[in-house]
């Protein structure tokens, strides 16, 4: 299985933004354009995009779905190319609405504690490969709400139950790293693959391509990236060609 290298698309507002430490009025980086900058990252050649939609994350009411559903019939027209999408999915008809566009897998993080028939039904009717579990992790001890609520949750125990709820993968983010593109704690990445019965997906903190080779190393299936592409301090070509390279 290829290792998955996917640039993040998180949306605010109709606009593409980026957030430190997920504070939703502390934005590193903002525009307009949100199906162009997922065409742009399309004509690079990734095979993944990763889409998050903030405002129902943060359920301010915004609605993103018009945005979501025109970058997922530009995904479906390539051979190959692969979306996955999350943000404040808490009920059936949400998760199903994003499925019938073609959305290849779904990102459920806060449902898995308050809804967890909700991630079963969903894996269970459309497989284990469309459902993905994000575990937001800040001092060891998974986040939910858009991160504004720290449970008492560990997050090693919370990968037991994505596997028995029927997740397909999961999505770790260390919420102290998040945003500051001063690197990853690679420690706390080995810790919790280690704990780990599916594949992982890491975000947070990447800012180099050395963090990527260790996350990679740790036994990680992929990587999603956001500030540090968004702001120049990681080039998407370089790490695309070293992945082609297979030195990566």
């Amino acid at each position: 299985m290829e290792f998955e290298v996917i640039p993040a698309i998180d949306l605010k507002g109709g606009r593409c933004v980026q957030l430190e430490q997920g504070n939703k009025d502390v934005e590193l980086f903002s525009a307009d354009d949100p199906v162009g900058i997922a065409l742009h990252w399309l004509s690079m050649g990734v095979s993944w995009l990763h889409i998050i939609d903030l405002d129902a994350a943060f359920q301010s009411g915004s609605d993103n779905f018009g945005v979501i559903a025109e970058i997922v019939e530009h995904v479906r027209a390539r051979a190959g190319v692969k979306v996955q999408v999350g943000g404040g999915l808490r009920s059936y008809d949400a998760a199903l609405r994003l499925l019938k566009i073609g959305v290849d897998r779904i990102i459920f993080g806060t449902a898995m504690l308050r809804s967890p028939r909700l991630v079963e039904r969903i894996a269970d009717e459309f497989s284990s490969r469309r459902v993905m579990v994000a575990l937001d992790v800040r001092h060891g001890k998974v986040a939910v709400d858009g991160w504004r609520e720290v449970t008492g949750l560990e997050a090693k125990d919370a990968v037991e139950m994505a596997a028995r709820m029927g997740a397909g993968s999961i999505l770790f983010t260390n919420i102290d790293v998040e945003g500051l593109m001063s690197g990853v704690d690679i420690a706390v990445i080995e810790d919790f693959i280690s704990h780990a019965t599916l594949p992982v997906v890491v975000s947070g903190g990447i800012t180099t391509v050395e963090d990527i080779i260790q996350i990679k190393e740790a036994g990680a299936s992929g990587v999603v990236i956001g500030s540090a592409l968004y702001t120049g301090r990681l080039s998407l070509a370089e790490v695309l060609r070293r992945r082609q390279d297979s030195n990566l």
